[in-house]
């Protein structure tokens, strides 16, 4: 089984290429940029996955059976300060990958990871969303995200080439970047370390996101690939929803110093989604998924992760105020 991987060095990205290897998989990564540390598990090649000639070129010579497109610009607050780029990454850089198959009349599996932002401001009554629920973006991240699962959708039923959609609810695990749970994490051990003062400034404390550790999505992806349908589209996401008061209450029980939450309007954000959990009854009907890794033992693994990563940069980090904390990413 040969599996290809757009936007490989991200944070699912990395996870992702071990599990395939790990499963018997011949893995080739792709993404701007190299990856931090050598991957043993997998080939890399530097790729722009809008440059559709060098694309092709990789796509002809590896011929993978399976691909996972993860490329994209996914900071949904990115997302207004460049809603261009945004669009040209998550929206252009689909309809690369597909034209490039068709091209070259390759017809592989294609898992599209798709977001739950497409579904924007949801009443609580219409929880957890499903798959059929209205798409209502708040962001142009959603935007872009609901582009690329409706342009997998044409591609399939236009040109038969078989893409799968998942939209992904909130993922979190060690070496997450710009997280609210990563940056709780990260604020813990500088304040543990004595880098920066005992407190934590946040936005709204009361927003809710269901929340999956990424070794559990990963494991959701492959999954996918396996049994799910072509041309369908699933929700993967964890069970249990969390407010941000109650990540920075797990954090407190796993620290051994007190620390104070400072909550500033400057960081609360002018459109946000209160509330997203979904319903992942589809998917796990489907193929039997369920999260394994409970969120403390997540946020365990993410407080020893930043340890070790912050330890190695102990002399380069200044003595700062704490930096804020805004809501979720989605």
């Amino acid at each position: 089984m040969k599996v290809l991987i757009t936007g490989a060095t991200g944070f699912i990205g990395g996870y992702l290429a071990k599990h395939c290897a790990e499963a018997g998989a011949s893995v080739l990564g792709i993404d701007i940029r190299e990856p931090e540390n050598a991957w043993p598990h997998a080939a890399f090649e530097r790729c722009d996955v809008l440059d559709s000639a060098r694309l092709q070129v990789l796509l002809s010579t590896f011929r993978p059976e399976r691909i996972f497109h993860l490329a994209a610009q996914s900071y949904s607050t990115l997302s207004w300060k460049q809603p261009r780029e945004t669009m040209d990454i998550n929206v252009g850089g689909t309809i690369s990958l597909f034209e490039c198959l068709r091209a070259l009349a390759m017809k592989p599996l294609v898992v599209v990871a798709c977001s739950s932002a497409q579904y924007g401001s949801v009443a609580e009554s219409d929880l957890p969303i499903r798959e059929s629920h209205a798409l209502s973006p708040l962001h142009p991240y959603g935007v872009s995200k609901v582009a690329a699962d409706l342009l997998a959708a044409q591609y399939f039923a236009n040109y038969a080439i078989p893409a799968i959609r998942l939209r992904i609810f909130n993922t979190t695990g060690p070496g997450k970047l710009g997280d609210v749970c990563s940056d709780l994490a990260k604020r813990a051990v500088e304040i543990e370390m004595g880098t920066c003062p005992p407190s934590l400034a946040v936005g709204n404390l009361q927003n809710r996101r269901s929340l999956t550790d990424v070794r559990d999505l990963v494991r959701g992806l492959w999954l996918a690939a396996e049994h799910c349908r072509a041309g369908e589209v699933y929700n993967i996401g964890g069970d249990d929803v969390y407010s941000v008061e109650q990540l920075v209450d797990m954090i407190r029980a796993q620290v051994k110093f007190s620390f104070q939450v400072e909550q500033r309007p400057e960081l609360m954000r002018s459109r946000d989604e209160q509330v997203i959990a979904g319903d992942n009854a589809k998917f796990r009907n489907c193929c039997g998924w369920q999260p394994a890794i409970p969120l403390a033992a997540t946020l365990r693994d993410m407080l020893a992760w930043w340890r070790v990563r912050l330890a190695a940069a102990v002399p380069q980090l200044p003595r700062q105020e704490s930096a804020g904390l805004q809501n979720f990413s989605v």
